[in-house]
């Protein structure tokens, strides 16, 4: 019944269509440029809905002329009321909401913003992160902490093994190398490598990545190995303090 399109937008942005089949509904999860969206929104001659995963230009930045276009209405989280450009539906946190027949749960997953969601469908098994969790990677911590960002994370790590990933940026090449020089023994990751050698090599995205498949390879993901722990000359710290580490050692990787 979803048909999720990636759009692949700007440097290494991601926007993604979301049809529901049955019931004819057309979203768009963060439009970050109107006119290379508008490309892919005019085979539907429609767009119903458009979900902001949080406020920042490179997720939003084709809000208003999409909603002018098609008169769409726009989803984004209660705290970026102010924030998010043209914003009609207030969410909240873990509210169930409908598009068409498609209905997914609000995650609340600060850190990179202080009012960032992800989206799951949990009947699909299919969640958007935007810029919370990337592929092998995570985001920035820029208006969180880095407790918060480790707490989201970890909300997303709980759900169904085989749920789909579909997140904000085609980082994936660079996040490899970063879990590679730290992470170096991890088999999973060696395979992982080769799979995504082949797609970035034929020009096709990474995504969606499968989140049982992250469990094993994603460092963030992973701030209790003891290899990982010993790697960083942290083996008695706690999980927080890993993940500091490692998002700060990203940041200046």
């Amino acid at each position: 019944n979803m048909k999720v399109e990636i759009i692949p937008c700007l440097s290494d942005n991601f926007s993604y269509i979301i049809h529901d089949k049955e019931s004819d509904k057309v979203s768009i999860v963060d439009p970050a440029d109107f006119n290379v969206c508008d490309d892919v929104v005019k085979k539907y001659k429609k767009l119903d809905f458009i979900l902001n995963t949080h406020h920042h230009v490179d997720h939003v930045d084709g809000n208003l002329d999409l909603k002018k276009k098609y008169n769409s209405k726009i989803l984004g989280f209660e705290l970026d009321k102010d924030r998010i450009p043209g914003i009609d539906i207030l969410l909240k946190e873990n509210q169930k909401h409908k598009i068409g027949n498609l209905e997914f749960e609000v995650i609340f997953v600060p850190g990179h913003t202080k009012g960032h969601i992800a989206f799951y469908f949990f009947k699909e098994k299919v969640v958007f992160t935007g810029d919370a969790l990337f592929s092998l990677g995570c985001g920035r911590v820029f208006e969180g902490t880095h407790e918060e960002m480790f707490n989201s994370l970890n909300k997303i790590k709980k759900l169904p093994l085989d749920t789909k990933i579909y997140c904000g940026h085609e980082y994936t090449k660079s996040n490899l190398n970063f879990c590679l020089a730290y992470d170096s023994k991890n088999t999973f990751l060696k395979e992982k490598e080769i799979d995504i050698q082949k797609k970035l090599s034929s020009n096709q995205p990474t995504m969606p990545t499968i989140l049982g498949q992250e469990i094993k390879t994603n460092i963030f993901l992973r701030c209790n190995d003891p290899e990982i722990k010993h790697a960083l000359g942290l083996k008695d710290s706690s999980e927080v303090e890993v993940f500091s580490k490692l998002r700060d050692l990203k940041d200046s990787f």
